[in-house]
């Protein structure tokens, strides 16, 4: 393998993997709750059916018929208990609302105090999607440095290749940034 090959694959994978970052975080953003019903927020909730673990967006399809109300409709009737139970042993301040048919998840709005947990929280899924980015990096930053004796590496392809993985991950984190000023207002929005 030639030395700008290997820096190629390097490159690649580098994106790859800061993309997987960052579409980890957003989906870590998307399940902290906002005072509007999302689906987002419930889709990940694992309910015991029929004995395994399963995620209830394979159990159920979701409508929002109002800003503040989540209807979840399940496929198997019989599921119903279960994907009820799971929602009340999830903790996100809802109270499901079972008729027989569908279940309703009636979102309150949220006040001052838990915006500003919210806010908390968000911050803090932003600042670990940023280590992730940096972890990427510096793993990047290794094989490079593992394949300076393999593929012939000079000081200036490691330092060019450097500058190129810093302004990758500057970029990422300027997008982790953005996603968090956009939930920032998303959740102190009154």
């Amino acid at each position: 393998m030639e030395k700008e090959e290997f820096l190629e694959l390097v490159l690649e994978d580098t994106k790859d993997r800061m993309a997987k970052a960052i579409e980890h975080v957003k989906s870590d953003f998307a399940a902290v709750r906002t005072g509007r019903a999302s689906s987002n927020l419930v889709e990940g909730i694992l309910v015991d059916y029929y004995g395994s673990e399963t995620p209830l967006k394979q159990l159920a399809n979701f409508s929002v018929p109002e800003p503040r109300m989540l209807v979840v409709s399940p496929f198997d009737k019989g599921a119903m208990g279960a994907i009820e139970k799971a929602i009340q042993n999830a903790d996100l301040g809802l109270t499901p609302s079972n008729d027989g048919v569908v279940i309703r998840l009636s979102f309150p709005a949220l006040n001052e105090e838990r915006r500003k947990a919210f806010v908390k929280v968000v911050k803090t899924k932003a600042e670990d999607g940023k280590v992730a980015v940096r972890g990427v990096r510096r793993h990047a930053r290794q094989e490079v440095e593992h394949g300076e004796k393999d593929h012939g590496l000079s000081k200036d392809d490691i330092e060019r290749i450097e500058k190129v993985l810093d302004k990758m991950t500057q970029d990422e984190v300027a997008v982790i940034d953005q996603l968090l000023t956009h939930k920032e207002q998303e959740l102190l929005e009154v």
